[in-house]
């Protein structure tokens, strides 16, 4: 845990300069259902504000390098690669977002993933709200993540 409470109930990030450096991995995802003709237009990159997905993958990636602006006792992580990828459940009536973050550093990066992964999901949802509010976004959650004293976790399915 990142965040340490002390005594008098003051809340800070907890130091972890004496951590070893790790190369660090983490794999999160989230799904969000849509009604089948928005799925079509995000399929189609129809919609009157642009192509919905690209512009959902630069909000994931924005939002995985500002994690820790926007999680208050998140250290800064200097990431060394992000990479987004979203798929296409017609079937489901889905897009499933993965979210993969590296870097070389002292502590995890499991914050970025999730973040990216819901920020990139709230993107699809407010790019298509005017069309369909019943969009469902659900299931975020970490995949694995590798590195540090911890050692590698994968989610049992």
């Amino acid at each position: 845990m990142l965040t340490h409470i002390d005594g008098n109930g003051n809340a800070k990030m907890v130091n972890i300069s004496k951590k070893e450096i790790t190369q660090r991995l983490a794999i999160a995802s989230g799904k969000i259902t849509m009604s089948s003709q928005t799925l079509v237009l995000v399929k189609s990159q129809g919609h009157k504000k642009g192509d919905v997905l690209t512009v959902a993958k630069i909000a994931a990636i924005q939002a995985a390098k500002n994690t820790s602006s926007l999680i208050p006792m998140c250290h800064p992580i200097a990431l060394t690669s992000i990479d987004i990828e979203f798929k296409i459940h017609e079937k489901d009536l889905l897009v499933e977002c993965i979210a993969t973050t590296i870097c070389a550093g002292q502590t995890g990066v499991e914050m970025e993933s999730l973040t990216a992964v819901s920020v990139g999901l709230l993107t699809i949802y407010d790019m298509c709200k005017a069309m369909d509010r019943g969009m469902n976004i659900q299931n975020i959650s970490l995949i694995r993540k590798k590195g540090g004293k911890s050692g590698d976790w994968k989610k049992s399915i």
